[in-house]
């Protein structure tokens, strides 16, 4: 990314001039810097951030590195501390099979969330929480109490403004509270092999609480709209809007996959997407 940034990064920011902001630059600008060097007037390599030496405690070997824009947008920098987060998830793993759900927002909703990112981040997330733990307590589904980790991913692979929430999920969880009558604790309720729950009981729900809160957030007073969304100011353009997203369908299914990153995959609204450990499965 960052080879790319140097060779094509001045071309497209004057192409794009207007329509890139000051914080895109900035990240644009730290990735192109990040752990490299440039001469100095005296004809000697300087780093663009900044250096320092490294030296072996038991050979004494030095080394000059470069310092990193430490941008948590930056492939370089965001790494290592990618290798860790995994590695601290990875020690809370259950002996269980887990599953990878993606809920994506399409077009119509992500231009909305350009301008709004704080709210409609935390709806997204919040009602995709929200569904999982509901559908999975149900007893004509799992019936068990559910635990999840969720990551928010606002860009798709294509670096193109696409908010979705990739969700990782045990394959059963916790029964419900006993009774004060009933002995014993709580115990372990397990999916069925290979299934966690239904994606389109999921696909409703999710639709309906993310619609519904969207909604009200507008009423709220909570959105703003500018430039070319400035029309859904309008209470009437903003209900024509959401209008079409309350008939979306989606028929996709998956497999067991392991707590690990994935790519999305091309979602409609709501498309919870189980991915398989490699590629999407689609039924």
């Amino acid at each position: 990314m960052a080879d790319s940034f140097r060779r094509r990064g001045p071309a497209w920011r004057a192409s794009h001039a207007g329509h890139v902001s000051l914080g895109q630059l900035k990240v644009m600008s730290a990735i192109e810097r990040c752990r490299t060097w440039a001469f100095s007037p005296r004809a000697r390599p300087v780093g663009a951030l900044g250096g320092h030496v490294e030296r072996c405690e038991d050979c004494a070997h030095l080394r000059i590195c470069y310092n990193s824009c430490r941008n948590r947008h930056c492939p370089k920098c965001q790494a290592a501390a990618a290798k860790e987060w995994l590695t601290d998830r990875r020690a809370e793993l259950l002996p269980v099979p887990y599953f990878h759900v993606v809920f994506t927002l399409p077009g119509p909703i992500a231009d909305i969330t350009y301008h709004n990112k704080a709210v409609v981040y935390d709806l997204l997330l919040k009602a995709a929480a929200e569904t999982l733990i509901t559908i999975a307590a149900d007893p004509k589904h799992l019936g068990a109490r559910i635990g999840l980790t969720a990551v928010l991913h606002t860009w798709g692979a294509t670096l193109t403004h696409h908010p979705h929430a990739h969700i990782i999920v045990p394959g059963g969880g916790f029964s419900p509270k006993p009774a004060p009558a009933q002995a014993g604790g709580q115990y372990w309720i397990a999916c069925r092999p290979g299934f966690l729950l239904a994606v389109p009981v999921l696909s409703r729900l999710f639709r309906r609480l993310f619609l519904e809160r969207l909604t009200a957030a507008y009423h709220a007073g909570r959105l703003e709209f500018f430039a070319d969304q400035a029309a859904l100011a309008e209470p009437a353009a903003f209900a024509a809007r959401l209008a079409p997203l309350k008939r979306k369908r989606c028929r996709v299914g998956g497999d067991v996959a392991a707590p690990t990153p994935h790519g999305p995959g091309r979602a409609d609204f709501p498309h919870p997407v189980l991915h398989e450990r490699v590629s999407l499965v689609a039924a």
